[in-house]
């Protein structure tokens, strides 16, 4: 089991990155709230059947609680926010910049909130992965165009401290119960806010076709479900300073499916970025080995 875990977080990444593409598919067909609405009601739906037959222990009410605030939070206020500046013109490219910035936030709540020791090495690594970030998507920033307002500027920052905001909750408060229904609870939260959101800005008009049906099909079950149980996972198990930074590598990988899938540039200096950030992840997650006692004994090993 724990060989397994150690691909837990580079499935992730290539699970998370490819919901960019999910949302570059859907959104020409639906209102971002509207198709938010659908995807989190769908995932709570297909977990509440999962629950029974798994036979999963059911959520206590504060547990219900503290999981769908953190829906609210991770999914409604993350995505919501990403997809309405999207929708209004905000450039991918530099709304992945802004989103960018939550590891580092994630770092300085999780001291805060947390508890937990941020060394000099993994504020580098964060530092570094940001670097890395900028040079990845600088190619994409040369022309902003008027989707760059106040209203999509704060949208996208809204978006980085709901996502950051929300993992901190689901740390501490919401990390002891069964993950299944933890998870589905989530998508309550998530679904709710958005209902609201569509009913509230959007018309909820949706044109059916086969490029929505495969957004919508992709983005639940591999995202909704696959993507965010092994978030759930980490979340869990390790240090969310650490956790966070994995999101740097979402837009490098990202941007090669993007050159895979339509043929989007992908020049050298984005290459050497890819590389930067890699390097400062690897060194805001690497696991700290403790030295061994001077006057330990090496254990012989048997030769016979």
């Amino acid at each position: 089991m724990h060989s397994i875990k150690r691909f837990i977080p580079a499935t992730f990444v290539v699970l998370w990155a490819t919901g960019f593409i999910g949302a570059r598919y859907a959104m020409p067909w639906a209102e971002p709230f509207t198709f938010l609405a659908g995807r989190f009601v769908l995932a709570a739906i297909l977990l509440a059947v999962l629950m029974v037959v798994l036979g999963s222990k059911r959520a206590t009410r504060i547990e219900a609680l503290h999981a769908t605030g953190a829906g609210i939070l991770m999914h409604g206020v993350y995505l919501g926010a990403v997809f309405w500046a999207i929708h209004r013109g905000m450039p991918a490219g530099f709304s992945a910049l802004i989103v960018g910035l939550q590891p580092l936030i994630t770092a300085v709540l999780a001291g805060k909130f947390l508890g937990e020791a941020i060394l000099p090495r993994h504020w580098a690594g964060l530092g570094i992965g940001l670097i890395g970030i900028v040079i990845v998507l600088w190619p994409k920033l040369g022309a902003l165009g008027g989707g760059v307002t106040a209203a999509t500027l704060t949208a996208s920052l809204v978006s980085v401290l709901g996502m950051s905001a929300g993992t901190i909750w689901q740390k501490r408060f919401a990390s002891g119960g069964d993950l299944v229904a933890a998870t589905m609870w989530q998508y309550v939260g998530g679904a709710s806010l958005m209902i609201l959101a569509s009913l509230a800005f959007e018309t909820r008009t949706v044109v059916i076709n086969g490029e929505l049906i495969f957004a919508m099909a992709w983005l639940v079950l591999v995202l909704s479900l696959g993507a965010i149980f092994l978030l759930m996972v980490m979340i869990r198990d390790g240090e969310m300073s650490k956790v966070a930074s994995l999101f740097y590598l979402v837009s490098a990988v990202t941007a090669i499916i993007a050159w895979a899938l339509f043929d989007e540039q992908l020049n050298a200096l984005q290459i050497v970025g890819m590389a930067i950030t890699t390097f400062g992840v690897g060194l805001a997650t690497a696991r700290q080995t403790k030295p061994r006692p001077f006057n330990q004994p090496t254990r012989a090993r048997a030769s016979r």
